[in-house]
C-alpha cells in the first residue's frame, strides 16, 4: 500500500482465517478514516489445533509482512495467536504497538450473577499462559466452565453460520454449562462472534454473552491517540485484504459476513515467509 495519503498511519490485523473480521468490523465503525488491511491466514487455519511455537512462527511472519506492507499498528485479532505469540512478538518488534485478544474473564467475573461462567474458545487459547493468568487474578471466586467448539471455527470460515451442524455443536457446548449454572458466556475467539445471533437464541435472554471485540476497537484507538496517529475524520479510508486461502472464497466470505465486496491479494507459504503471487 506503499506511503501515499490513503494508506497514512495503517492499522495490521490479522487472524487464522475470517473470525477477526468481526474485529475489523467494529474498528472500522470506530475509526473510518484510518486504512487498515487485514491478513487471513486460510491456509494453516484453524491454528486451535496447532503447536504454541508453529503459531509463533506464523505470527512473525504475518507481522513482518504487515510491517513491510506500511503497517504502523498491528491488532493480533486472534484469540489463539494472542494467546501463543503476543508476549514474543512484542519482545521480537519492541518498537511496533500491539494490540492483542485476551478472553473477557475479568469483565465475565465482575457480571456473572451466580459466580458461574462459561468460557468459549480453542485449545490452544486455554493451553496459553495469558489466560491461566487472567483466571488466576480476575476469577479465583468464580467457577469456571470451558468449552473448545470442536468444528465450530471450520463451520464459520465456509460461511454456515445457521446450519444443523453449527447449531449442534453451540447446543452441546451451551446447554450443559447452562445446567451447570452459568449466566454469563465469554467469546473466546474472534470467530463466535459471527454466530451471536445463534448463540443468543439457544442460550436465551437471560444470559449474558460478552464480545470482545468493541473493547479491542477502543484500545487500537487509544493507543493511536497516544501517538498521533489517529487520522482526523473525514471520508473513508480504503479497506485492503490478503489471505493465504483461496481468494474468491475470501473474497464471498468478507460479502456474507460484512456485506463488503473485497479484491483479496493471494498470498503463498514459502516455509515460513509469505510472498505475493
Amino acid at each position: 500500500m506503499g506511503d501515499s495519503n490513503s494508506s497514512k498511519n495503517l492499522v495490521g490485523i490479522f487472524d487464522s482465517g475470517v473470525g477477526g473480521l468481526s474485529v475489523l468490523r467494529e474498528i472500522r465503525a470506530l475509526l473510518p478514516s484510518q486504512p487498515l488491511l487485514y491478513f487471513g491466514d486460510q491456509a494453516h487455519v484453524p491454528y486451535g489445533k496447532r503447536q504454541l511455537s508453529e503459531i509463533q512462527d506464523f505470527s512473525f511472519s504475518i507481522t513482518r509482512y504487515l510491517l513491510e506492507a506500511g503497517a504502523r499498528l498491528i491488532v493480533v485479532a486472534c484469540n489463539t495467536a494472542s494467546a501463543a505469540a503476543l508476549k514474543a512478538l512484542r519482545l521480537k518488534f519492541p518498537d511496533v504497538p500491539f494490540v492483542g485478544m485476551e478472553p473477557a474473564v475479568k469483565p465475565a467475573s465482575r457480571q456473572t450473577h451466580n459466580g458461574v461462567v462459561g468460557v468459549l474458545a480453542t485449545p490452544a487459547t486455554f493451553q496459553g499462559e495469558l489466560y491461566n493468568t487472567l483466571v488466576e487474578k480476575f476469577a479465583r471466586d468464580v467457577k469456571i466452565l470451558t468449552s473448545t467448539l470442536p468444528g465450530l471455527v471450520e463451520e464459520i470460515e465456509n460461511g454456515r453460520l445457521d446450519s444443523p451442524k453449527t447449531r449442534s455443536i453451540l447446543e452441546e457446548a451451551i446447554l450443559p454449562m447452562m445446567a451447570q449454572g452459568a449466566d454469563t458466556f465469554v467469546l473466546g475467539c474472534t470467530h463466535f462472534p459471527f454466530v451471536l445471533p445463534l448463540i443468543r437464541e439457544i442460550a436465551g435472554p437471560q444470559v449474558n454473552v460478552i464480545d470482545p471485540a468493541p473493547a479491542i476497537a477502543r484500545r487500537t484507538q487509544a493507543l493511536l491517540q497516544e501517538r498521533g496517529w489517529e487520522n482526523p475524520r473525514a471520508e473513508s479510508a480504503p479497506l485492503a485484504f490478503a489471505t493465504s486461502g483461496d481468494r474468491e472464497k475470501f473474497a464471498q466470505i468478507t460479502r456474507n459476513l460484512l456485506g463488503i465486496r473485497s479484491d483479496p491479494l493471494k498470498l503463498s507459504w514459502d516455509g515460513m515467509f509469505l510472498n505475493a503471487n
